[in-house]
């Protein structure tokens, strides 16, 4: 029976690379020059440090910028507001996702029941399983999914006939 899988999986190795873009040209652009701006990640959690507003704009801006130059979707990112920190600097925590929450996978799997497509779906874990009787109606349901306006990067995984 065909199936495929319907993940959200953010490549770090390929974030790390960003954040190293991003610290090299804050490092070299002259509108940085003297300022103590710093981007870091930990685990999912990647924090910015900025003088001031402007700069912390420039440097959200950037960081996107970086991750779709590396291949990655922006939209992966999620920006917290941002919190006043020492010496009157700004700090703001962006989280990476990664997997489907529970709220987006019973979503999806009961928009995708209501569209009266042919197909079951599944969650296991942190991602989807779409089987079907033919790789047409799976074709329709990655259409269908992909017609969705969702918010988080999705992948599509593990196609089998």
């Amino acid at each position: 029976m065909p199936s495929f899988d319907i993940v959200s999986k953010t490549d770090l190795a390929e974030v790390d690379n960003a954040i190293q873009g991003v610290v090299r040209e804050i490092g070299t652009r002259f509108d940085f020059k003297g300022s103590k701006c710093t981007v870091e990640r930990k685990e999912l959690l990647i924090t910015l440090l900025a003088d001031d507003d402007m700069k912390l704009r420039q440097m959200q801006e950037l960081l996107k910028g970086y991750m779709v130059r590396r291949k990655l979707e922006a939209s992966a990112l999620e920006f917290k507001d941002p919190q006043s920190a020492s010496g009157n600097t700004l700090r703001q925590e962006v989280t990476i996702k990664q997997g489907i929450d529970q709220t987006l996978g019973k979503r999806i799997v009961k928009e995708l029941k209501d569209s009266k497509l042919k197909v079951q779906v599944s969650i296991q874990g942190d991602e989807l399983r779409v089987t079907g009787k033919k790789k047409d109606d799976l074709q329709d349901a990655i259409a269908f999914v992909r017609a969705m306006k969702i918010e988080q990067p999705l992948q599509y995984q593990n196609f089998r006939d």
